[in-house]
């Protein structure tokens, strides 16, 4: 009796995993060289499927659920041993728990930058970070492209992997896709969702599949976000000039409320009458220009034609005419013509040209009677 319990206890007759873990993929069920006990009991929980590998081949997959190990649930197995009539003994599989449940926020991003060629910037690089999730969609694929004969496979033996496939499939979507750098934010979700089925044709062959992919973060080199804030805010400050006397009264006020000793307040007040001088000049330069602006026209110069021996002279300005008036050239019946004048005129007979001809003075009055 009591050899009979010695044999009896070391055939396995439950078969079960508990995953104390988040992170294990594939458990192997050890017996320590002990056989499976024909008719025992196998339970599958849910996210789990079941992998018995016999003799380096996969025999059978169980889904969720409870099994008694006999002829009718293990038929690919009982065709290997010869179990078709019956034959009631135990035998030896290995047998491994394969973790199918969703493995959640695992951290992806671009090694280096991602050089793309942008409409408006030209070639620029960028980098990239996010998450995902991903599970095991074929078990028996998944053994065989991956885990081999690994008894404990974690999420960490994969996921560089999955990583490298990511960055890869990352960068070749964006260049196709053509999305302007300053729109890459607005399409984060549009991208998180295309990036999503170009990886998963990749990675199927291995027996997993990524069910959430997210775009988090995409940026720029330091030095090119910082010429874009300064484009920003040149955008923002609108007129310069105004800008840079609003700055400088401020400087001004600063080093006035700050002094730092003697020389840090002769300092202060050097900084503050350069500031000063600065601002005046500039104030004075706007107010030269604005007074250049409100400063009328001079009057146009009034210039005439002159029609001396039948020959056309000139033009002439005012002062001309007058020296010639003086000189006898020009009298009040020289024809002469400006510009908008129908016709040649007599001089005496233009408004313009009364000021140029010597007034006669009035007759003198009578001489009064001597008595």
């Amino acid at each position: 009796m009591g050899l009979f319990n010695k044999i009896k206890g070391e055939f396995i007759d439950i078969i079960e995993w508990l995953d104390p873990t988040n992170d294990t993929i594939i458990h192997r069920f050890e017996r320590y060289n002990n056989e499976i006990k024909y008719g025992a009991k196998l339970t599958v929980r849910e996210s789990q499927n079941a992998v018995f590998i016999n003799e380096g081949e996969v025999a059978d997959v169980f889904k969720p659920g409870m099994y008694s190990l006999e002829t009718q649930n293990v038929p690919i197995l009982s065709t290997l041993k010869g179990w078709k009539y019956g034959f009631n003994s135990p035998f030896k599989a290995e047998v491994y728990f394969i973790n199918t449940k969703n493995f959640t926020d695992k951290k992806w991003g671009t090694k280096n930058p991602i050089m793309m060629r942008d409409a408006e910037f030209g070639m620029v690089r960028i980098r990239a970070f996010g998450n995902y999730t991903f599970k095991v969609k074929d078990p028996v694929k998944f053994i065989k492209e991956i885990a081999g004969t690994d008894g404990t496979f974690t999420t960490d033996e994969i996921e560089g992997q999955i990583r490298d496939i990511i960055g890869t499939e990352f960068a070749d979507y964006v260049a196709e896709q053509k999305i302007p750098v300053l729109d890459l934010a607005a399409n984060y979700k549009e991208l998180s969702k295309g990036i999503n089925e170009f990886l998963n044709k990749e990675i199927e062959e291995y027996g997993i599949e990524v069910n959430k992919f997210l775009v988090e973060n995409i940026s720029l080199p330091p030095e090119v976000e910082e010429m874009m804030d300064k484009r920003t805010s040149m955008g923002v400050v609108g007129d310069l000039n105004k800008f840079t006397q609003f700055q400088t009264a401020n400087a001004i006020e600063d080093a006035a409320n700050n002094p730092s000793g003697d020389a840090g307040a002769g300092l202060g007040m050097g900084m503050g009458f350069a500031m000063a001088n600065q601002m005046g000049g500039s104030m004075m330069g706007n107010n030269q220009q604005q007074q250049q602006q409100n400063t009328p026209p001079p009057p146009p110069v009034l210039q005439y034609f002159v029609a001396v021996n039948g020959q056309q002279q000139g033009p002439y300005d005012m002062a001309t005419l007058t020296n010639m008036v003086q000189q006898g050239s020009l009298t009040k019946e020289t024809l002469v013509w400006k510009n908008g004048m129908a016709n040649w005129t007599p001089a005496g007979q233009v408004q313009e040209l009364t000021s140029v001809f010597p007034v006669a003075p009035p007759p003198m009055p009578p001489t009064p009677p001597t008595e």
